[in-house]
């Protein structure tokens, strides 16, 4: 990754943080994008020098397309905007709260890639999000489900259409992000918990260093596209 420009679109905080520290450590120069000036100004500040950070919002197609007009070529980009899950029967779920969910997960990766791909040089790739829920859905989880599930359906069809820039996707399972802040932290801790008791890999939750291997590995690796690639501790197996 030496010498590589990676950008992280939701490299703020979580997997994308992660993704950027562990870049950065390799040497690449790094880009992090959010919709939040104080995230991107916490993350730069901890990151490297000479990272850049700009404030994106994801839902402004206008605005993305300004935005790597402007940053100009680079070599990878990452996706791992995305706000706190949905979880909820269907007959409890808000249609609008769907879209809504929709408008960062699935259509923000779209549209970054819309305006980002042209800018991307020879060798690079792309690297979305999806997650578990995707092959292993539980009751409450049908919008979690659906939208994860059109991300690696969107993964292959963009490995097939952007050719021979790779597409790729990572599938982390329940990782310990502020993904999951929104919870009291009891009731976070008792979910990491059981769920430690059930994994293949030892009691142990994933974390997102864990998960950043991955995004790196993908990029990395000049050989793979149109895949998927499940970072769960085992979770979908039992």
């Amino acid at each position: 990754m030496n010498g590589k420009r990676v950008v992280i679109i939701g490299g703020t905080s979580g997997l994308g943080f992660a993704t950027a520290k562990a870049v950065a450590a390799e040497g690449a120069s790094v880009v992090v994008a959010s919709r939040s000036r104080g995230g991107v100004d916490r993350a730069v500040s901890t990151l490297p020098a000479g990272t850049e950070g700009h404030v994106v919002d994801i839902t402004d197609g206008d605005g993305v397309r300004s935005f790597f007009d402007r940053l100009g070529a680079f070599d990878h980009l990452v996706y791992t905007a995305g706000e706190p899950l949905m979880n909820g029967t269907l007959a409890e779920t808000d249609i609008e709260d769907v879209r809504r969910f929709f408008d960062i997960r699935y259509f923000g990766a779209l549209t970054a890639v819309k305006y980002g791909a042209p800018h991307i040089r020879l060798g690079g790739s792309v690297v979305l999000t999806s997650g578990t829920a995707s092959t292993r859905p539980l009751r409450g989880t049908t919008a979690v489900s659906s939208v994860l599930s059109a991300i690696e359906g969107l993964t292959r069809a963009l490995s097939v259409e952007l050719a021979p820039i790779r597409v790729n996707a990572v599938v982390p399972g329940i990782i310990r992000t502020e993904m999951w802040g929104g919870l009291p932290e009891t009731d976070r801790e008792a979910m990491y918990g059981a769920l430690a008791d059930t994994l293949l890999v030892g009691r142990r939750v994933g974390e997102p260093g864990d998960v950043a291997e991955t995004y790196v590995y993908l990029m990395r690796n000049r050989h793979s596209t149109g895949s998927t690639i499940t970072v769960d501790g085992g979770a979908v197996l039992v």
